[in-house]
């Protein structure tokens, strides 16, 4: 089976590539290989991927160019989408807001209507993410919750995402899933997070930042399981029903929010030195906490988390210290 991975040079986009190429599929990804952080990194990470050979194909383009994205349609035969491409993180959107919207809005209309007049896509999975819970307060983060206050331009991006795929799903009767990722972490993970951030600056003896002076929790999710996770999703039979109801959304998270002190004290831990930090106020955008409630992912696709902090930030430390040659 053929399937397509946009953001194929991302951190889940390659991990999800490299795992379905592994059990014998064909897949085919786009990526943009934009700047945002360092290209060195995601074509390191495209590296991982040529030992598959044919069954691997990158186009190099953007998911914002209509064309470049109706000709990748036409020239291959599609049967699932996994649409992981995206402008990320929530605090360059305060930056660069118009990037946002070309990747996060413009992009995924085109995937939308690549699948709404493609002749074979039989379902598709696109991301999300737990940003669109915004100012909710009750816990554990729920699919059922209202999400109509983003605090954050990327959060109303992904919002904007889940409401455009739930009017196709009405409109051309397609078979349709989202995942609301949270925080996910791990080998390869992109250097604007607070994993490589921590650990680039306590291996170099230099302060980290600490927002909100360490009074934070976060859903902390093992690439490995999120990759378990998508993958099921993309595997799904077509949903059944007709309309709204063939769209769908899921939380995909650890279903343990984790202390942001105990999480520097693992890095600490696996780095072998203590941090220097600076304590600082929230951030604009932020949340105080994210927390999945994963009960609908649990019964419907079998998704069980199982890597701990304690389990995932060595191995991410671990990567870390072997790519900058630090062992």
């Amino acid at each position: 089976m053929t399937y397509l991975v946009t953001g194929v040079a991302g951190f889940i986009g390659m991990a999800t590539a490299k795992a379905l190429l592994a059990r014998g599929e064909r897949v085919v990804g786009i990526d943009n290989l934009n700047d945002y952080y360092e290209v060195a990194l995601k074509r390191e990470r495209l590296a991982e991927l040529t030992p598959f050979g044919t069954a691997f194909e990158f186009i190099e383009a953007d998911i914002a160019d209509t064309t470049a994205v109706n000709a990748l349609f036409a020239a291959h035969g599609i049967r699932r989408v996994i649409h992981l491409a995206a402008q990320a993180g929530v605090r360059y959107s305060l930056e660069n807001p118009h990037a946002y919207v070309q990747s996060n809005v413009v992009g995924h209309l085109n995937i939308l209507e690549a699948v709404r007049h493609s002749d074979t896509v039989e379902h598709s999975v696109y991301a999300s993410s737990s940003s669109v819970y915004g100012a909710n307060e009750e816990q554990p983060f729920s699919e059922a919750d209202r999400v109509d206050q983003p605090v954050s331009l990327y959060a109303a991006t992904k919002r904007a995402d889940e409401l455009m795929s739930r009017s196709y799903a009405h409109l051309y009767n397609l078979s349709l899933v989202g995942l609301r990722f949270f925080t996910v972490y791990g080998p390869s993970g992109r250097p604007d997070m607070a994993p490589w951030l921590f650990t680039s600056a306590i291996l170099k003896g230099e302060p980290i930042k600490v927002f909100n002076h360490g009074e934070m929790r976060r859903d902390f999710t093992y690439i490995d399981d999120i990759v378990a996770g998508v993958i099921a999703a993309a595997d799904m039979n077509p949903l059944p029903g007709e309309g709204a109801e063939r769209h769908r959304v899921y939380n995909i998270g650890n279903n343990k929010p984790e202390r942001l002190m105990d999480f520097i004290a693992a890095i600490e831990g696996a780095a072998g030195r203590k941090a220097e930090k600076i304590m600082l106020p929230m951030q604009p955008g932020d949340v105080h906490e994210t927390y999945a409630n994963i009960d609908r992912i649990s019964a419907d696709l079998g998704f069980a988390p199982t890597t701990s902090l304690a389990e995932g930030i060595p191995q991410f430390v671990d990567w870390f210290k072997r790519r900058h040659r630090l062992t």
